[in-house]
């Protein structure tokens, strides 16, 4: 049975133990983690899918609404997906420099904000995408969220005139091949895996943690999850504060 504990300087001690003795140290993350940069996460009583829109979130965060509803769709986007003034909060700050000590090998998220990369953190597999990358449908040229902001209506590519689309997983959409296969070699090479600020109800993303099975499981997490059961420690309490030390 896993042990809870609810105190934030408690989890951080416990965690810095951990990730001072793994070999080889996995952090999978989800909306959770950057909650405390000022972005909203997706399930809480706060979150984007409690919020009213014209159109359910679910509904505009599809391929099928992509298509059929693309100036819609990039209305939500801009307003809602994308956030420029965002800063990493202490947890992407803390395991960017756990990786370059050498107590963490990857990062694997659920987010598609970049906030681990401008943290810091180098090997990052981004199993929804990101923001950042925003890719012509013909040509493949790429554009940065900060030129999608700086667009209206649906933003065209400057060098064939095609649909741009961001280079994030909509529901409907498969998960990169390649992204797949180097998160699940991360998290099968793992000694310690430690789950972070997401509810593991997303899936195929919350399946990869079943490919664990190293020593230590350790959960991170304000509400129960699924890995709760299997874990040796399950921290439930803010995950920035847990990863001030």
């Amino acid at each position: 049975m896993a042990r809870t504990i609810t105190d934030p300087a408690e989890a951080a001690a416990e965690l810095r133990e951990r990730f001072e003795r793994a070999r080889s140290a996995v952090f999978f993350g989800g909306a959770g983690v950057s909650t405390a940069s000022g972005i909203p996460d997706f399930r809480s009583a706060d979150g984007l899918y409690h919020q009213r829109f014209k159109y359910p979130p679910e509904e505009m965060l599809g391929h099928d609404f992509f298509a059929g509803h693309t100036a819609e769709f990039y209305d939500f986007y801009r307003e809602r997906m994308i956030c420029l003034t965002a800063r990493p909060n202490q947890a992407h700050l803390k395991l960017a420099e756990l990786e370059r000590e050498g107590h963490l090998a990857a990062v694997v998220t659920q987010n598609i904000d970049g906030l681990h990369q401008m943290a810091g953190s180098r090997t990052v597999h981004e199993l929804h995408g990101s923001v950042h990358r925003n890719v012509c449908l013909r040509c493949g040229e790429v554009y940065p969220a900060e030129w999608v902001m700086a667009t209206t209506g649906i933003p065209k590519c400057e060098k064939c005139g095609s649909l741009v689309k961001p280079d994030v997983v909509l529901y409907g959409e498969q998960l990169s091949e390649r992204v797949l296969l180097a998160s699940v070699e991360a998290i099968s090479n793992a000694d310690l895996l430690v789950i972070g600020g997401t509810s593991l109800v997303v899936y195929p993303a919350a399946g990869l943690v079943n490919y664990f099975g190293g020593d230590e499981l350790v959960v991170v997490n304000r509400d129960p999850t699924p890995a709760d059961a299997r874990a040796g420690l399950v921290c439930a309490c803010d995950i920035a504060a847990a990863f001030d030390w």
